[in-house]
């Protein structure tokens, strides 16, 4: 985020992880990850590790550690609830903590993201429905079951 220009993170560098995620997804993700390729200086990303069933967790940490002697270079950063921190891969993971404060004011990080996700051609696009021609929006409600 350091100029407008740097693109979002592609499909590729995200996991986002729930309950149900298959210890075979977070193996393919861990293999991008940790597998030396051409793909340049990729940053990957595990979102809610913390939701990972034991056994999911388990294998992952057995996965990381035998891919972790192939490449010294991965960059993997591995988001968690802090209220969770006390389930398996935060857990397995606590030596490399690091507490995170953003370096961003929220006013420079929005404006980033509306660089990256605003159409630049709203002709017959949804983007007409959201705030300044936006490709994503939140709706919400107050009251829940209202026709959002």
């Amino acid at each position: 985020m350091n100029s407008p220009e740097q693109p979002l993170p592609t499909f590729d560098e995200v996991l986002l992880c729930t309950p149900q995620t298959s210890a075979e997804q977070v193996g393919l993700f861990l293999r991008r990850c940790l597998i030396p390729c051409r793909g340049g200086e990729k940053i990957y990303t595990m979102l809610y590790a913390d939701e990972l069933s034991y056994d999911v967790s388990c294998r992952a940490e057995e996965l990381f550690q035998h891919l972790q002697r192939y490449n010294s270079s991965y960059r993997l950063i591995i988001l968690c609830n802090c209220e969770r921190d006390n389930s398996y891969l935060p857990s397995a993971f606590s030596h490399y903590k690091v507490h995170m404060i953003p370096q961003r004011s929220r006013a420079e990080i929005q404006q980033y993201l509306q660089h990256h996700f605003r159409v630049a051609q709203p002709s017959n696009s949804a983007a007409s429905v959201f705030k300044e021609h936006m490709c994503v929006g939140i709706v919400s409600s107050e009251r829940a079951g209202m026709g959002k």
